[in-house]
């Protein structure tokens, strides 16, 4: 192994709170200084709220814009607050005209006029035509730096034209090949225009079947197409096919990365814009709102329970036999219900094959409720020494996993046809369902077997 691969990384976040706690501002930015933005803006995150305006006057004044876009929106609205307006312009003057685009509604009207002031006229309108959309969008997440030709030129007038541009846009693998009309009709890739005869036109080597995306399709189907095709940059269209710029991979990894985050702290209540070390008031405020979500259907679920008092003084095992059908029932569930958001959220879940996979995920429930339904029963008649318990307990289970197979179809497919995302609603509506029906099968089953 190399001397290279042998060098441990440096522990960046460790050697930056060292030096803040030292007081040592000449190391606080010697450790910025040749950070990437993302790497600067992951420090930032794991500093202290307090040391964070300390941090901040030692980024990079060319590294500052970006830097803005990388951080959590939680932490980039405390440093938009400590940073004037002329340091903000000069910063939004380091960035494309996208990114300006992405930054844009968290700044103040003052900052924002003083901005489109110091943009040139073309600029100017290309910021427009990007704010003109929904950022999560395909229009939002546009460029408009999209280089296009004419099919009736050779490509040794592409090259010339293209050498006097000095430098290509980044991710430029292609170019766009559009009509009078700037009517998008066809691609030139890069690859193809360096190693074909330059006396050939355009038209002879351009291909026509191009895919393209809508200003308006919305932003997880611009990152399933880019996933699904190995794309690095596409073409965005309006209405009348007209080119109106370009989405690239480096765009789409940021799409990716959210909803990757989101799939993982949306059940839980999280949101990935959150600064992990906020003030606790404003922390508490945030999660006391599912919390309280949470004791609503716990409330529910002990009703239930309550329903069945006198059953459970009378057979005390049930009491301790009750957590393993809810737990299993919910366990079920939340398989079958992440298979289906998955599903939904890749495309190949839709309604008119939710029936067949409700079916199949019946049968998948149903065959799990009696694989360990004969199980469980088994264990409740060895450990409790009652022969009605283990039946009970073994027929409870079959009618919980299946119900949590059932629901685990039902209802992320119904939550996203009301329009609400199925990864926040899903969890908590299963959880319910799964212990209601737990136990008042169970306790319903005993009351009338065992009592």
């Amino acid at each position: 192994m190399s001397k290279a691969r042998q060098q441990k990384k440096p522990d960046h976040l460790n050697e930056l709170l060292a030096a803040l706690e030292t007081g040592a501002i000449e190391s606080v930015r010697a450790i910025l200084v040749d950070l990437h933005p993302a790497d600067i803006a992951t420090l930032i995150e794991g500093t202290p709220p307090e040391s964070r305006p300390l941090v901040w006057t030692q980024v990079d004044d060319a590294r500052k814009g970006e830097t803005l876009l990388e951080l959590a929106e939680d932490v980039r609205a405390d440093l938009l607050r400590l940073t004037d307006d002329a340091a903000l312009v000069a910063a939004a003057r380091t960035l494309d005209t996208d990114d300006i685009a992405d930054l844009i509604p968290e700044l103040s009207d003052e900052v924002i006029a003083e901005i489109l002031a110091a943009l040139d006229k073309q600029n100017r309108q290309r910021l427009d035509a990007v704010l003109s959309y929904p950022e999560d969008t395909a229009g939002g997440l546009m460029n408009v730096d999209a280089i296009t030709v004419r099919e009736n030129i050779t490509l040794e007038v592409v090259l010339r034209y293209l050498r006097r541009r000095g430098a290509l846009p980044e991710s430029t693998d292609k170019l766009f090949v559009v009509d009078r009309h700037d009517a998008l009709i066809g691609q030139l890739e890069i690859g193809r225009l360096l190693t074909t005869d330059p006396d050939r036109r355009v038209s002879q080597v351009m291909d026509r079947e191009v895919i393209r995306f809508p200003a308006l399709a919305p932003q997880q189907d611009v990152a399933k197409a880019f996933e699904d095709y190995d794309l690095i940059s596409a073409p965005v269209v309006d209405e009348h096919n007209r080119l109106i710029g370009r989405i690239t991979i480096d765009d789409v990894v940021d799409v990716l990365r959210e909803e990757a985050e989101h799939s993982i702290l949306a059940p839980a209540g999280l949101s990935e814009d959150e600064d992990i070390f906020a003030p606790p008031l404003r922390t508490s405020r945030r999660r006391s709102v599912w919390l309280a979500v949470n004791l609503v259907t716990a409330i529910i679920a002990a009703a239930v329970v309550g329903l069945f008092e006198s059953t459970i003084e009378k057979v005390v095992a049930l009491a301790v036999m009750m957590p393993i059908v809810a737990g299993m029932g919910g366990n079920a569930g939340t398989q079958t219900v992440t298979a289906v958001i998955r599903g939904l959220a890749l495309g190949i879940v839709s309604e008119s094959n939710a029936r067949r996979l409700l079916t199949r995920e019946l049968a998948v429930g149903a065959l799990n409720g009696l694989v360990f339904a004969l199980a469980v029963g088994l264990i409740a008649v060895l450990w409790h020494k009652n022969l009605m318990l283990g039946p009970v307990i073994a027929m409870a289970m079959v009618i919980n996993l299946t119900f949590a197979a059932l629901f685990g179809v039902l209802i992320p497919v119904a939550v996203r046809r009301l329009g609400i995302d199925p990864a926040l609603a899903s969890g908590v509506i299963l959880t319910t369902v799964t212990d209601v029906v737990g136990f008042f099968s169970f306790l319903g089953l005993a009351t009338i077997f065992l009592v």
